[in-house]
């Protein structure tokens, strides 16, 4: 059952459906309805395909999604000069698309093909995410793929900075002096903070992976780094500061977590391999239907690639095929 909804029958059709949407019930199930209709509602072709080209039909429907999204939104119900204003916006959203497929608007229109390039990929995945892996499926995937999962090794440590602006060509071996100096300090003695220079950073950063230490000193001195055994001053290291003496108080190994303490995880990542797989089947199989024709250079020696005279429209251009 449709209406054509002008004037005072937009706001009897409100109050129809606000007096709806008001139900306790309703608003548990118009959750599901706002998330898996939101997307559809706002974005798709108009909703009556039967319908009269110069007929828009709205359903009670797709005006409770209107309401349930504004709800959803705002935490209220809409004015009237509010619901008017979205019901002549979906209004507006049809008429624009119908004048602008009737002009052809979406012909050669690189963003509309890469919409609807992007809406087949959907499609794609959406068969891979209605999936429900067993557990022994996972299981399987998951020793194939620890690689993924494993937790970074781990160590804290100070340091102390020489620095080239201030020392020169010395700073290095000031920091092999210093070292000599700390030979059995622990790494809080009085005095090692004057043996070095002002950092701009940190003296002490605890408890850090190695890409985390990487991004900051670079990647040479993170395994550096993660190569001392703890207990003692070593070094010097360069970074792409400078110069570092280098105490090590604590290192935590990588590891492999069981299944049992990240199995949600292990599903997450599942479930997103799946759309990438079925994304990559459907995508090979759409793409063995088509043959590509490539231009081919003018000065291009015609007779070294026959195929493209095979591949070659009467009329168009020499090409080679892909």
């Amino acid at each position: 059952m449709t209406e054509k909804l002008e004037g005072r029958e937009v706001s009897a059709s409100r109050r129809v459906l606000s007096g709806i949407v008001g139900e306790p019930l309703v608003h548990f199930l118009a959750i599901g309805a706002v998330l898996l209709g939101a997307y559809s509602l706002l974005d798709r072709a108009p909703e009556a395909e039967d319908a009269s080209p110069k007929e828009i039909v709205l359903t009670v429907d797709g005006m409770a999604q209107l309401l349930m999204i504004f709800e959803s939104q705002w935490k209220r119900q809409p004015t009237q000069d509010e619901f008017n204003a979205m019901i002549e916006d979906r209004i507006r959203q049809d008429v624009l698309y119908r004048e602008a497929l009737a002009l052809g608007l979406d012909k050669d229109d690189t963003i509309v093909k890469r919409r609807m390039a992007q809406k087949m990929q959907f499609l794609a995945e959406d068969v891979a995410a209605q999936q429900e892996p067993t557990s022994d499926e996972l299981r399987a995937w998951f020793a194939g793929h620890t690689d993924l999962f494993t937790v970074p090794a781990r160590v804290s440590f100070r340091h102390l900075y020489f620095s080239p602006d201030k020392r020169g060509g010395g700073a290095r071996d000031d920091a092999e002096k210093a070292l000599a100096g700390l030979e059995g300090a622990p790494q809080n003695a009085a005095f090692a903070g004057s043996a070095g220079d002002h950092f701009m950073f940190q003296d002490y950063y605890g408890d850090r992976a190695p890409q985390a230490i990487a991004g900051e000193f670079g990647p040479e001195f993170a395994d550096a780094v993660a190569s001392l055994a703890p207990g003692s001053w070593q070094g010097p290291i360069k970074s792409g500061y400078g110069w570092h003496l280098v105490f090590v108080d604590n290192k935590t190994a990588g590891r492999v977590p069981a299944f049992e303490e990240i199995e949600q995880e292990i599903k997450t990542a599942w479930l997103g391999a799946q759309k990438a797989e079925a994304w990559r089947k459907a995508y090979e199989a759409m793409r063995a239907k088509y043959t590509v024709v490539m231009p081919v250079p003018a000065d291009a020696d015609v007779a070294s690639a026959p195929a493209a005279k095979d591949a070659q429209t009467p009329g168009e251009p020499a090409g080679a095929p892909l």
